[in-house]
Parts: structure tokens; C-alpha cells; sequence
């Protein structure tokens, strides 16, 4: 088991990567192999964004998808938003959902591939900034705490800033 844990996180990176589990759903080679909705939601760093995507309606939509970029905010990226605003945000499905898709590109993005301008679910761009194994959200000032984390549908790079949508 350990080997095949080393394998599903062997090309991670990121600050981040040591806050994932090493064993059980929620480490690198329990997330492999699910869907990324369900994946998602057995990460114990993700657990605001799991409620999120599960109160917008869109779980089956992103776990039956066939490729995706997901860019996913921590708990602590949500808790930087006042409760007010998030919770005013998680009452109005229409804003809740445009701004979950505004975190997912079509297709699987590698390191190499993840520079640049990348259109969004949500219909609209981001610009993603950086080399190797530091990358930034161009406008959000998010960083990527921990990329390259596989699901059995898509690449997950986990970021510490809920991305606003302009």
C-alpha cells in the first residue's frame, strides 16, 4: 500500500502536499482512484468546498466529467471570506455555482501545461503564473499549496484563495 501511495503523489508539489493524508481516502492514492467530487470530499482540507460544490447541485456533474483542472480552496481560503458574504454566496445557487466553475478548465492540465490563460467552466478566463513548482493565480493572489494531485477525472491543484470571477 505504501507503494502505491508513493505513486499516486510521486509528482505532486507544494508546501501543502505534507497536510494531505498518507493513507485512507483522502491521501494521494485514495483520491486517485475516485472521481474528483468524491475525492474532494475525503480530503480534510477541503471540507467548505465539498458543502459548496454539494449546495450548488454540481457533485455529478464534475465527478461524470472526462478531464479537468480543478483549482481547490482550502477551509482557511474560505475562512478569509467574511461569514456574511459566504454565507449570503451559499444561499444564491446562480453566484455559488459561477464562481465553483470559474475554478475548473476542460481537460487535465499538467505543471508544464498550467502557465497561461485557460478558459473556465464558468465561461470565463483565468490567468495562472509561475514554473516548476511555484504557480499563482494572476488577479487572485492565490498560490498553489499543493498541484498535480490525480483523480481518477481530473488534476487538482489545491490553492489557498477562493478565485473571483470578474
Amino acid at each position: 500500500m505504501t507503494e502505491d501511495t508513493t505513486d499516486a503523489g510521486a509528482d505532486t508539489f507544494g508546501p501543502g502536499c505534507s497536510a494531505i493524508p498518507t493513507s485512507g481516502d483522502g491521501s494521494f492514492n485514495g483520491m486517485a482512484t475516485a472521481p474528483v467530487a468524491s475525492a474532494a470530499s475525503a480530503n480534510p482540507l477541503l471540507k467548505t468546498l465539498v458543502a459548496a460544490v454539494t449546495k450548488a447541485g454540481l457533485v455529478d456533474t464534475l465527478n461524470s466529467a472526462d478531464a479537468l483542472t480543478v483549482f481547490a480552496p482550502t477551509d482557511d481560503a474560505f475562512a478569509k471570506i467574511p461569514a456574511k458574504t459566504l454565507n449570503a454566496v451559499l444561499a444564491d445557487k446562480a453566484t455559488l455555482t459561477k464562481i465553483l466553475t470559474h475554478h475548473v478548465i476542460a481537460g487535465q492540465l499538467s505543471p508544464e501545461e498550467l502557465a497561461g490563460e485557460h478558459e473556465t467552466l464558468a465561461g470565463d478566463t483565468i490567468t495562472v503564473e509561475g514554473s516548476g513548482e511555484e504557480f499563482t493565480v494572476a488577479g487572485d493572489d492565490a498560490s498553489v499549496l499543493c498541484g498535480n494531485i490525480p483523480t481518477a477525472n481530473a488534476t487538482v491543484y489545491v490553492v489557498d484563495t477562493v478565485l473571483m470571477p470578474s
